[in-house]
């Protein structure tokens, strides 16, 4: 297949999990032959056109939109901070800049084929609607969130955009089944809608590459020692649940006394979450490390960690949920609402391999929690339970083949003829 492919982030321009799936399926999908064309933002100094592994990528070159912001935004969006006004503007610069140059000259004058037209969320689904229209060609949202779920109150040109996009597609891919009883409530088409799970790679988060002696010493560079390592990783935000996570300090520290509880990232709480460490006489057992890390930081802080806790209370996925997992660690997650958390961890039976917890209770948490840290040999079994979940069912291979087959499967439904690559 010939795939026209529309994405916010791609590398070198990572904002958060996005740029990393993108990433990963391109580079799986040219493996398996399919040819991938991509148009992603373009950030800083990088290329407007190059090639990254063989993929050829193209970043149209944006233009201050600032003046004439006011008349071109919806009302709703004016009442946004500057910032985010601006972000709006170079999205939607993007997505025109993107489609116009794909039609007309990868298309119109290059005389390049595609079959199959794919965006990501609302960043990218201009782009996909506009190609649409001028190609003719069968278009695939995926749909990794909604904006019903990320804001408690929501932007409704956000929301429209979205609605929109699922209308114009043919096919909508989610990422997990709680997502997609959420879009159908929300009165997305059910018809339309596939679920593929997100995946990590199995041979990345490999904890094995990682030995006892370099997390030791990374545990006593980040101040935690020989304590019992608790670890949060995410956005500091009230979806995320991690005020819920410090408010069940107290009770876990009553069972293990030395048990720390490290928080890694940024976000509208880091404040909150400061001041609550303090008021609450936590600063020996919380460390908060309000930072956005690479890749091989990131996996330093789960090689290092006893278990990690996601208490999200709107999760569609979740991925650092299946990172902790590859790398061998039990994971407690929260469970209610729209949370995808719940269908990675298996918290009863044979393949125990976690918990599920009511994010919004503190007790909840802290049983579990004390529950792992207490019982050595319980971690290892859910740990190696966790890793061997994600080995089978959530590897990147699998979600790429996953995938490919619904995109290809529209395309010979839309053409009447079989295709392979």
């Amino acid at each position: 297949m010939n795939i026209l492919y529309f994405t916010d982030e791609f590398p070198p321009f990572f904002r958060g999990g996005l740029g990393t799936y993108s990433m990963e399926m391109s580079r799986r999908f040219a493996r398996m032959g399919h040819s991938m064309i991509v148009f992603s933002r373009c950030i800083g100094d990088s290329p407007t056109r190059d090639l990254w592994e063989g993929i050829e990528v193209h970043r149209p070159m944006l233009v201050d939109m600032t003046d004439v912001l006011p008349v071109m935004i919806p009302e709703d969006v004016r009442r946004w901070p500057i910032e985010a006004q601006n972000f709006f503007a170079e999205t939607l610069g993007y997505n025109i800049l993107s489609s116009t140059k794909a039609v007309n000259l990868l298309v119109k004058k290059d005389r390049r084929k595609f079959d199959i037209i794919v965006s990501h969320d609302w960043l990218a689904a201009i782009a996909g609607i506009m190609s649409k229209k001028a190609l003719g060609l069968p278009f695939v949202l995926h749909l990794h969130s909604v904006e019903e779920g990320r804001t408690q109150d929501g932007s409704p040109t956000i929301k429209n955009l979205e609605k929109f996009g699922a209308k114009i597609a043919d096919i909508i891919i989610t990422v997990s089944y709680a997502m997609r009883d959420s879009l159908i409530s929300l009165g997305y088409p059910e018809k339309k809608i596939r679920v593929v799970h997100n995946g990590v790679n199995q041979n990345k988060y490999d904890p094995s590459r990682f030995p006892e002696i370099s997390s030791k010493e990374f545990r006593e560079a980040i101040g935690v020692g020989n304590s019992p390592m608790i670890l949060f990783i995410g956005r500091l935000s009230w979806v995320k649940g991690v005020d819920t996570l410090v408010r069940a300090m107290p009770f876990i520290l009553r069972e293990v006394p030395n048990a720390k509880l490290v928080i890694l990232g940024k976000g509208d709480q880091e404040g909150l979450l400061r001041d609550m460490v303090s008021h609450m006489g936590l600063k020996d057992n919380v460390i908060l490390h309000y930072k956005v890390v690479d890749e091989r930081e990131r996996l330093r802080y789960y090689a290092a960690c006893d278990i990690a806790v996601f208490p999200s209370k709107y999760e569609p996925f979740g991925i650092v949920c299946t990172e902790a997992m590859s790398m061998a660690k039990p994971v407690i997650v929260g469970a209610t609402g729209v949370n995808g958390l719940r269908e990675q961890i298996v918290s009863a039976g044979p393949g125990r391999c976690g918990a599920h917890i009511n994010p919004y209770d503190p007790g909840d948490i802290a049983k579990f929690v004390v529950e792992f840290l207490k019982d050595e040999n319980l971690r290892k079994t859910l740990g190696a339970n966790a890793r061997n979940r994600v080995i089978e069912r959530f590897s990147l291979d699998a979600v790429a083949k996953q995938t490919i087959e619904i995109y290809q499967d529209l395309v010979e439904e839309h053409s009447g003829q079989k295709v392979t690559s």
